[in-house]
């Protein structure tokens, strides 16, 4: 644990004088990062513009999917105007570290080469992925009870998904849209909204519900999951009116018990104390 702490220290000491340009995608949940403060980070070349556009024609002659995945952002430069700049999202500047031959980048390519390892042994012995978020877990402050409930609401959530693909519902878009059809329904805001309100991004939701959110988030798919293995309704339309019939149930406890308390349940903290302030441009990825 020390020693992947330590990994971990080192490979932020890496972007500690160095500005990198990001812009968070709400429509893909994800960071975009500019390729040249990435580059001179890494490298310290006085020339990233010139080294990127080298290393980018290497990887288009080697085949490298990587070159199919650069976007275009308008980001702003030194000169305070903006500018097309090349970016690439989270696993993209992973895999662009990998390919940079830089003493730097070595604790982010050791880094990587031990997740992958430990994904394979999780493979081999599941247990160890259990283990390993309960670990994180109590890192982060959670007590033994939330951790438990936390286990048995992943449980819950898969045995839903489950009823819904024997329902015809087979798109990662339609469980979206089902799932926000059950947040809207029971606390007024889709899942994204929500996380916006608690001021997150990437991560979970669930994480960062206070007990008596998650109680709710719970009621709601529980209740949808027994409605819909009752009724069986097929197609993303009958199922989407089984949604909102399970999130009203979640709606109807929730008007119960803000009556008894006097104030709403619905909080807008989150379990890690941060708040993002976005860039509220609403420039759009384009392919290169």
């Amino acid at each position: 644990m020390k020693n992947e702490i330590e990994n971990k220290k080192e490979i932020t000491k890496i972007f500690e004088n160095t500005k990198i340009r990001t812009k968070w995608d709400v429509d893909k949940n994800d960071y975009y990062f500019s390729v040249v403060d990435v580059i001179s980070a890494l490298t310290g070349t006085e020339r990233p513009r010139k080294y990127w556009s080298d290393l980018k024609l290497k990887l288009s002659k080697e085949g490298s999917e990587l070159s199919e995945k650069i976007g275009q952002l308008k980001m702003q430069s030194n000169d305070g105007k903006f500018y097309n700049t090349d970016v690439l999202d989270t696993k993209g500047i992973l895999r662009l570290i990998q390919s940079v031959p830089s003493p730097k980048a070595e604790p982010f390519k050791m880094w990587l080469a031990k997740v992958g390892s430990d994904r394979i042994d999780e493979t081999f012995d599941p247990e160890l992925a259990i283990n390993k978020a309960i670990t994180i877990y109590k890192q982060k402050g959670y007590n033994d009870a939330w951790i438990e409930n936390r286990i048995k609401g992943i449980i819950h959530r898969n045995q839903l998904t489950e009823v819904w693909s024997e329902n015809g519902i087979n798109e990662p878009l339609e469980y979206a849209i089902l799932t926000n059809e059950i947040y809207q329904t029971w606390s007024g805001m889709k899942a994204q909204e929500y996380k916006t309100f608690k001021g997150i991004h990437k991560e979970s939701l669930r994480d960062n519900m206070s007990d008596l959110e998650v109680l709710l988030a719970d009621i709601g798919e529980t209740a949808t999951r027994e409605l819909a293995k009752k009724f069986k309704p097929q197609g993303l339309s009958q199922n989407q009116e089984i949604a909102k019939r399970g999130g009203n149930i979640a709606k109807n406890t929730r008007d119960n018990l803000e009556q008894e308390l006097g104030e709403s349940v619905i909080i807008s903290q989150n379990n890690l104390n941060i708040r993002y302030v976005d860039n509220l441009e609403t420039d759009k990825i384009t392919s290169k």
